[in-house]
Formats: structure tokens, sequence, C-alpha cells
């Protein structure tokens, strides 16, 4: 499948902003059944100095520089990308989870793609004894990895209630938890949390989904949303799988891999600093379309 995306932030400021410098991931990766063909992102203000990097995770970064003073930064990114990615049968037979824990652990690479990289707490994903009791409960001895992460994948759709208005970027786990509502991220985190308590290696993937409107409905333009799922290496053979636990949904072309990265601390679209004061307001667009 082949998809044009289009992602629009736009900040609003009540007083003029002096300097910014900012950081995007906005480009969308290339591998793991994915291909980028073409992408381009407009600023304006226009900056003073645009430069670009890889982070530690293989994220295209970056580096924005803006020095005209502004009320309103608008950035706009456009991006081709071709996915060919077969989503496993949650069923199937998988290595038992303890198996795939013991070889984690054993890792001797220490690189991006390395099962290690993912087992420890990070900054927005502690390790919590009532998440790890949780979700053990999917993970019997010698249950199938696959399987285990799907059953947890599902337990979170059906016991947590999509909220929009629950929490913000800054809510803690515990909270999320708790409350039982939150948004995509949330639920992403609540998932890896869960996992690395049990000692298996989950990434935080940030990124897009294709929907659907209902039949007979038209498709709204700017609808869509940057989305958030998990990424579980599930052993030498069948690798990093991704499962979406806000539409429990094993990951196939549908999904559009962003960014990779231990949390959302690692792989937001956009973040920054600026010189300013009073409120600032900030939306998002996104459109995802299927080129036929």
């Amino acid at each position: 499948m082949i998809y044009d995306i289009r992602h629009v932030t736009t900040y609003s400021y009540e007083s003029p902003v002096s300097f910014a410098r900012c950081s995007l991931r906005l480009e969308p990766r290339s591998g793991d059944g994915q291909q980028l063909v073409s992408h381009t992102v407009e600023i304006k203000p226009r900056p003073t100095e645009r430069t670009i990097r890889h982070d530690f995770f293989g994220t295209h970064t970056e580096s924005v520089l803006i020095e005209t003073p502004h009320r309103t930064l608008r950035i706009d990114s456009r991006s081709r990308v071709s996915v060919s990615r077969t989503a496993p049968d949650r069923a199937a037979p998988s290595p038992a989870w303890e198996s795939v824990r013991d070889l984690a652990f054993e890792a001797s690479s220490l690189g991006p793609s390395s099962p290690i990289g993912y087992v420890f707490a990070s900054p927005l994903v502690p390790v919590q004894q009532p998440v790890t009791c949780y979700a053990s409960q999917s993970f019997p001895p010698g249950g199938g990895i696959v399987a285990g992460a799907a059953d947890l994948m599902h337990r979170i759709r059906t016991g947590f209630k999509y909220d929009a208005k629950a929490t913000v970027i800054s809510t803690p786990l515990n909270e999320v938890f708790e409350k039982r509502h939150g948004v995509c991220q949330d639920f992403a985190h609540v998932m890896i949390a869960g996992l690395r308590g049990l000692g298996l290696p989950a990434a935080y993937v940030s990124g897009y989904l294709r929907t659907i409107p209902p039949p007979g409905k038209p498709r709204l333009q700017g609808a869509d949303a940057t989305h958030a799922w998990v990424s579980l290496w599930c052993g030498e053979r069948l690798g990093w799988i991704g499962f979406d636990p806000t539409n429990d949904i094993v990951v196939g072309s549908d999904h559009i891999v962003l960014a990779v990265g231990r949390d959302f601390s690692d792989v937001s679209p956009v973040d920054g600093v600026i010189v300013g004061s009073r409120k600032q307001k900030l939306s998002v667009a996104v459109d995802v379309l299927l080129v036929e």
C-alpha cells in the first residue's frame, strides 16, 4: 500500500515569540516492511538554520532555529510511504516468553535494534509492581510470547477507556493505570511497563494509522491523528512485532511508523524551547490517504 500523509502542526502565541529552537521527528522510517518514497517539511516563519541528524534510535531528526519574531509557527510535513507488512496470527505458535526474556538479557549488541535497550525502565515508563502483576496474568508459565502479548493488548483495549480529556503528556503512569482512562500514548506506556516488568523488551512506536470512515459517511479532512503502539521483541526468528492496544490490532499495513524509542520522550514529533510570554495554543491536523 502507498500512503500520502500530511501532518500540520500550528502553534499560536498570545504575544510575539522572539526565538524558537525546535526538534522535528516527522520523517517516516524506512525498513521492516516500510519504504519512504518522499518527504518535505515547510516551516513558517522561515528558519534561520536547519540541520539534520539521526539519533541513537535511527530517527531522522531536524533541528530548526527561528530568530524572526512571530505569533504563529506552522510546520507542514508531507510524506509518501510504501507499506507492505503482514500481521502475524495472534494465535500462531511462538517461543515461550521466558526463553525470549532470557535471550534478551544475553544480547551482546548495544545497537538500536538490540532488545537489551528496551528491557529497563525509561523516563516515562517506570516498572511498577501493580502493572507487572496485571501483565503477568497474560503470560502463564511456558506460554507463547505472541499469544501473551495479544492477550495483554486485548485486556487493555477492553479494560481501559479512551478519553482524550483524562490525561496530558505529563500524567504519571500509575495515575493512568489506576483510573483506566487515557489515550493511545497512555495505553502504549501501560503495556510497555507491564512487558518490561516481566523482563521482556518493548519499544514505543509513534506513527500514523489509516482510518476508514463508517459506510456512507465522508472522510473528514484533517480528522486523523498521530498514533502510538508497542513493538515487542519476540525472539531471533520472529524479531520485532507491533501490538496496538488502543485498537486491539496486531500491526500490519495500516500502520505507518514514524519513530521508535523507549517511550514518548524519545519520539515526540515536535518539541523545543521558545523565548516568549503568555499562553500558547497547539493544533494538529493529520491526513492519511491511500493512494489508489
